[in-house]
C-alpha cells in the first residue's frame, strides 16, 4: 500500500497521507492503479457534472478536473517536450530546451490541441462512458512503464526522472496494466478497438522517442501520458456511438 500511496503522490495531488518511503522502482507498477483511481473519481465526477449541465460543458469541467488532480504534472511535461522536440535541433540543444521553465510557442499549440482532442473524445463518448472515464486515464499511465523499460534516462547530469531508470524494469512490472484491460472487457467488442489504440499509438511513441533522441526524460513521460490519453478518447469516441 505504501508503494501505492508514493505513486499518488508523485503523480497526483491527491491528499493520501505521508508515504513511508521514496522508492521509484517499486512504485512504477503502480501507475496503471493510480490511474484507474483518477478514472474513478473522474467518472463520479462527470456523473454528477452529466446531470447539471449538456454532456459538452460536463466533458470540459471533466477535462479541467482531471488536471487539477494531477496538478497539470503531464500537461507540464507535453509543453516542454513540444517545445523541444518539434523542430531540427540537436539532442544537446532539445534537452536544455526541455529544461527551460518558460512554455514556448509549440508548447502552447501542443496544449491546446492536447487537452481540445480530450474534450471532443470525451464530448462524443456515449456506450460506456463511464467505464471509458475509468480505464483510459490508467492505460495512458501505463503507457509510462512502456517509456521507462525500452529507454534510458536522458540527462547524464541528472533530472526529476532518473531514480525511475536506476534498476531495469521487469515484465512483472507490468501487472497494473492488467485491471485496465480485464475491466475493458466489458466494453465487448469495442475493447479491442481501445486496445488497439493503446497498442498503436504507444508504439508510435515510442518509435518518434526513438528516432528523435534515442533516450527519454521525465518530461517526455509526461508527454506520452497526455498524448495516449487525448488520442484514446477521441479515437475510441470514433465507434462509441455504434458498437
Amino acid at each position: 500500500m505504501r508503494y501505492f500511496i508514493a505513486a499518488a503522490q508523485f503523480i497526483t495531488i491527491l491528499p493520501l497521507g505521508k508515504a513511508e518511503t521514496f522508492d521509484p522502482p517499486k512504485m512504477i507498477p503502480y501507475f496503471p492503479v493510480v490511474g484507474i483511481l483518477l478514472g474513478i473519481l473522474v467518472a463520479l465526477f462527470d456523473h454528477v457534472a452529466s446531470s447539471l449541465w449538456s454532456i459538452p460543458v460536463a466533458s470540459m469541467l471533466d477535462v479541467i478536473f482531471l488536471a487539477i488532480l494531477t496538478g497539470a504534472f503531464h500537461i507540464d511535461g507535453l509543453g516542454d517536450s513540444a517545445d523541444g522536440l518539434l523542430g531540427k535541433r540537436s539532442k544537446e540543444k532539445t534537452l536544455a530546451i526541455m529544461k527551460d521553465s518558460r512554455l514556448g510557442t509549440m508548447g502552447l499549440v501542443a496544449i491546446l490541441c492536447g487537452l481540445s482532442m480530450k474534450w471532443a473524445g470525451i464530448s462524443d463518448l456515449d456506450a460506456g462512458r463511464s467505464l471509458l472515464l475509468v480505464i483510459v486515464p490508467a492505460y495512458a499511465r501505463g503507457s509510462m512503464l512502456f517509456g521507462i523499460r525500452f529507454f534510458d534516462y536522458g540527462r547524464s547530469g541528472g533530472g526529476t526522472g532518473l531514480d525511475f531508470f536506476k534498476e531495469e524494469l521487469k515484465l512483472s512490472a507490468f501487472w497494473g496494466l492488467i485491471i485496465p484491460v480485464v475491466l475493458s472487457g466489458w466494453l465487448g467488442w469495442q475493447a479491442i478497438w481501445l486496445n488497439l489504440i493503446f497498442a498503436v499509438v504507444t508504439a508510435v511513441i515510442i518509435w518518434y522517442y526513438h528516432r528523435r533522441l534515442g533516450s527519454i526524460t521525465g518530461d517526455m513521460l509526461g508527454a506520452m501520458t497526455e498524448i495516449l490519453e487525448s488520442a484514446m478518447f477521441l479515437l475510441v469516441s470514433i465507434g462509441s456511438v455504434t458498437w
